[in-house]
């Protein structure tokens, strides 16, 4: 049984094929553009999406590609050695780092809030955690979020993840601001944050000025 991360890898791998992007591939199949973002690849709660098996027939036509080149593309599952069990990441795998200041400045994730593009640094995964797409290392800069994070501390978020009340969150506005906070409510229009340092104010955002919004799954301490 062909599994979600093989079907959207194979999608990846003919773009790469034809030297595009995900993103580019969408249009020559004349899809939406972010058709194929990471951000796509999973729902608001977490859940798995996967390609409909009528855009999978238009980018093959669109790249000229038979089904039996795309189906040479899906990779076979890891051993078990190697892979991920029962959806637990062994300790020691690679992920990217990115400081906040970097962050702020774009460039760096898509509209989903997944890594995009190269250039990343690499930090060890600290401790076995639960598998995701896109997971990823952020690390504090400065003194704004003392005393629960310092100047250094390593947080691993999650894009796509479930976000419930009372969650600690990573929060990118659409002006370049990135903050950690708690997630005090979410309605279909705004979200209201608790701000970890008592000197600094709590915030609220109307959603369309929020670029994404990533879960906190661990933190260095």
């Amino acid at each position: 049984m062909l599994s979600h991360e093989q079907i959207w890898g194979a999608i990846d791998r003919l773009a790469e094929r034809h030297a595009l992007t995900p993103s580019g591939l969408a249009r020559r199949a004349g899809l939406d553009a972010t058709s194929f973002n990471k951000s796509k690849r999973l729902s608001q709660d977490g859940r798995l999406r996967w390609p409909s098996t009528e855009s999978i027939a238009k980018i093959l036509d669109a790249t000229g590609a038979s089904l039996e080149q795309f189906l040479s593309f899906i990779r076979p599952a890891e051993p078990l050695t190697t892979a991920v069990v029962n959806g637990i990441l062994p300790s020691g795998t690679s992920i990217p780092l990115i400081g906040f200041a970097q962050a702020g400045a774009g460039g760096f994730f898509d509209d989903g809030g997944f890594p995009a593009g190269q250039g990343w640094d690499m930090v060890e995964f600290p401790v076995a955690a639960a598998q995701r797409a896109g997971v990823y290392a952020l690390e504090v800069q400065g003194e704004s979020m003392l005393p629960l994070y310092r100047d250094g501390d390593i947080l691993i978020v999650e894009p796509g993840a479930q976000i419930r009340r009372n969650d600690r969150v990573v929060v990118k506005t659409r002006e370049g601001e990135v903050m950690a906070k708690v997630l005090l409510r979410q309605s279909a229009k705004s979200i209201e944050l608790l701000s970890l340092n008592p000197e600094h104010p709590n915030r609220s955002f109307d959603l369309a000025d929020v670029e994404w919004i990533a879960r906190i799954i661990w933190a260095s301490q």
